[in-house]
């Protein structure tokens, strides 16, 4: 059996409980270790085999999983954040199915979260921002057609940018294009959750300049939108005279 696990944002207790109860038993585990905190590896045991990602190839992993299903080991994928996002697992799920191989996986908390979990900031606001946008720059991996930094930035709601934080001289640049204005709050975030967790508020229009104030170069996320400028109204779902289906409506406001 393969378990794909999602790591965390991060910090070592993140990780779910079932994630780590899996980590705890493993006989075998192929962790991602250019992404991954290492302290999660502490809760395997003695003799768990335990083998970096950063340095193998698909078929590398793959000829791994398949030796260890041949000798009867249970193997835990460790995947940074939650595996579906930007985890290639498709490709090694698709690999399994092929090789007769069970496997399930489990979810874990994205960095995403991690980083408004760090700005305090809720992505999401009443009269202000109901959609949330997670995407990337375009570099080696091409983005589809419709799916360019243009064409999502121009429709509005909150951002969150993964795998630029190295191009963003050219982030500015296309969300600008896009119709994105200058003063736009926007925050980078360099490893949200982990120790050295650092967040530097600026706008769209210094982002750039931001970065290269603090030497970000990768391991940050992007996030855009006004609900970083805080003063967010008030939402119907506590209000006293919005009725629900749990409370009926009262008049006046508290």
């Amino acid at each position: 059996m393969v378990h794909f696990v999602g790591a965390g944002s991060g910090a070592p207790d993140l990780i779910t409980l079932r994630g780590d109860a899996l980590l705890r038993r493993a006989d075998v585990v192929i962790w991602a270790g250019s992404l991954v905190n290492p302290r999660l590896l502490e809760v395997c045991r003695d003799d768990c085999e335990i083998f970096d990602s950063a340095t193998m190839t698909l078929e590398e992993v793959l000829d791994r999983m398949r030796a260890a299903e041949e000798r009867g080991l249970e193997v835990v994928r460790l995947h940074t954040g939650d595996p579906c996002m930007y985890g290639a697992i498709q490709e090694q799920m698709d690999a399994l199915d092929k090789m007769g191989i069970a496997y399930d996986v489990v979810p874990g908390v994205s960095s995403f979260c991690g980083a408004a979990a760090a700005l305090r900031t809720e992505l999401t606001a009443p009269g202000i921002s109901q959609t949330v946008t997670l995407t990337r720059l375009a570099g080696r991996t091409p983005m589809p057609e419709g799916e360019d930094m243009a064409a999502l930035a121009s429709r509005g709601g909150t951002m969150v940018i993964f795998l630029s934080a190295g191009h963003l001289d050219r982030l500015q640049e296309e969300l600008l294009a896009a119709g994105r204005d200058a003063d736009e709050p926007a925050a980078i975030v360099y490893k949200a959750t982990w120790p050295d967790e650092k967040v530097m508020r600026c706008t769209v229009g210094t982002l750039a300049q931001t970065g290269a104030d603090n030497a970000v170069r990768s391991t940050a996320l992007v996030v855009v939108g006004r609900v970083l400028a805080g003063d967010v109204p008030r939402s119907c779902l506590y209000d006293p005279s919005f009725e629900t289906a749990f409370r009926p409506a009262h008049q006046g406001r508290g």
